[in-house]
């Protein structure tokens, strides 16, 4: 048992068994498939090329929300944990990186480096698809495998002296213990359905942005054309009338030649729509308000101002408490003490709301001003009335 552990049944009453935890159905770097047809289903790698490195709609919703962590205004109560959280990770923001994994894979893993002294003086994000756990006899997580290119590096949960050694976040996943699920994989098949009607469209660009129509020859006595002159014909289309540089160009007929246009069909008008549903089905699964993404919408100054308001309340917030809160639990052995979090009142999309929150505290009458202080997250005055 852990020092750590030993401390805590001492101080409350005995250790007591826990609960066996099974195996996850999902470790790291192994691929998770789910029961859609052939071809379907979803894969890590897969879900990154396809739905974050070529989707313009997940992408900027990944990075919306985790720049928009990354980059909001820190209120910490301890300088040497302000510095640990803000240093960057492997030249890039710890926070911005830890809510990029957790957007797209579901789990987030921060290594914590130590001085000879023992004294945390570096986190470290782990990349998740490289992370195994490695469940111990109950069960529970005893340490975590980091493997590149075949190199193994055992990671445990704590270290020798039962100091923390991984601090390991993971979103909700109803049927594994271990690792959770990413809102990209709920995104996945509207990820391949907005991707497939991109490729359509790319298509019709490329045979002069709609189906050209046809070329009927038409001389009354049922005669067809020889094949050289067919082959010709197609090779005159193909250079001087097919592709966007040509849309638009006149064609000159001979020889009882008829063109015959042909219309957009229902099914081709309908990839419109469907591409604009898949892109909103995207952002909600990211939890991102369409009209924040450009999507066709009520796109009003009002609606936008409303839409960012919601986008911290719903989406931001809980995002960021999610992961100071772990990174709290797994400091708090050096900073008992520490407060991390955000610093609500340095948000500009909330500060009508803190405004409004303002107003009514210092209305209050009947609070006293240490309980005013309280209640706006401010610390309490000595020797307040």
């Amino acid at each position: 048992m852990a020092l750590l552990d030993i401390f805590r049944s001492a101080f409350k009453g005995g250790a007591q068994a826990r609960v066996p935890l099974a195996n996850g159905i999902m470790q790291g770097w192994l691929p998770a498939y789910d029961c859609g047809g052939a071809g379907h289903g979803y894969d890590y790698a897969r879900g990154i090329a396809e739905g974050f490195l070529a989707n313009p709609i997940a992408q900027r919703s990944v990075r919306l929300l985790a720049e928009g962590i990354g980059q909001a205004p820190l209120s910490c109560s301890d300088t040497e944990l302000a510095a640990l959280v803000t240093a960057t990770s492997a030249g890039q923001s710890l926070v911005e990186t830890l809510a990029a994994n957790l957007l797209l894979h579901g789990n987030g893993y921060v290594q914590i480096m130590k001085d000879a002294a023992g004294a945390p003086i570096e986190l470290f994000a782990l990349r998740p698809d490289r992370v195994r756990v490695v469940p111990g006899a109950d069960g529970w997580p005893c340490a975590y495998d980091y493997t590149v290119d075949g190199d193994t590096t055992r990671l445990p949960v704590e270290d020798e002296n039962g100091w923390p050694g991984v601090i390991a976040i993971r979103a909700m996943h109803p049927l594994d213990d271990h690792c959770g699920a990413g809102a990209l994989q709920a995104a996945w098949q509207a990820v391949l359905i907005h991707n497939a009607a991109t490729n359509w469209n790319r298509a019709l660009l490329e045979n002069a942005a709609r189906p050209s129509g046809a070329l009927v020859y038409e001389t009354g006595d049922g005669a067809t054309l020889a094949h050289e002159q067919f082959e010709r014909l197609k090779r005159e289309l193909d250079v001087a009338f097919s592709g966007a540089a040509n849309a638009g160009r006149p064609m000159l007929l001979d020889g009882g030649l008829k063109w015959q246009s042909m219309a957009l069909t229902p099914a081709d008008m309908d990839f419109a729509t469907l591409k604009s549903a898949a892109a909103r089905d995207i952002a909600l699964a990211f939890g991102v308000p369409p009209m924040l993404l450009g999507l066709p919408g009520d796109n009003t100054y009002a609606n936008y101002r409303e839409a960012s308001r919601a986008l911290w309340r719903l989406t931001l917030l809980p995002l960021a408490e999610k992961i100071f809160a772990a990174l709290r639990e797994g400091l708090a052995p050096w900073f008992p003490d520490g407060q991390l979090g955000i610093d609500l009142d340095r948000v500009p999309a909330l500060s009508e709301d803190r405004e409004r929150l303002w107003s009514q505290v210092s209305d209050a009458e009947f609070l006293s001003r240490a309980e005013k202080r309280q209640m706006l997250g401010l610390s309490p005055e000595e020797n307040a009335p």
